[in-house]
């Protein structure tokens, strides 16, 4: 497995990003191909003092391959260039290969 995480610093309009994250962006993400599971939270926590982030984002895909063809999509592409209308505060986008473990 293969995931994408974006982090999102605080923006501007707090309630312009989450309203217009919910009502416009997301349906974008829900049509990235290969798409395989994502979750979002705008209640991010530190373990100890304030956040550095307000909003975070993570979305699973197969393989690199397939977030890389994901990205490349037409839906891909739009998704990318509609964050500057809500992130003001600038986007930090990560992806990494999953290694599991068991207890």
């Amino acid at each position: 497995m293969h995931k994408l995480v974006v982090l999102y610093p605080k923006p501007a309009d707090p309630d312009h990003f989450r309203d217009y994250y919910v009502t416009n962006h997301l349906p974008l993400v829900m049509k990235w191909p290969g798409l395989l599971g994502w979750r979002y939270s705008f209640d991010v926590a530190a373990a100890k003092g304030e956040a550095p982030y307000f909003a975070v984002f993570e979305a699973d895909f197969a393989d690199a391959a397939a977030l890389a063809a994901s990205r490349e999509s037409p839906y891909g592409r739009r998704a990318a260039a509609d964050v500057v209308n809500y992130a003001t505060g600038g986007v930090v986008v990560i992806d990494y290969p999953v290694q599991s473990g068991t207890c």
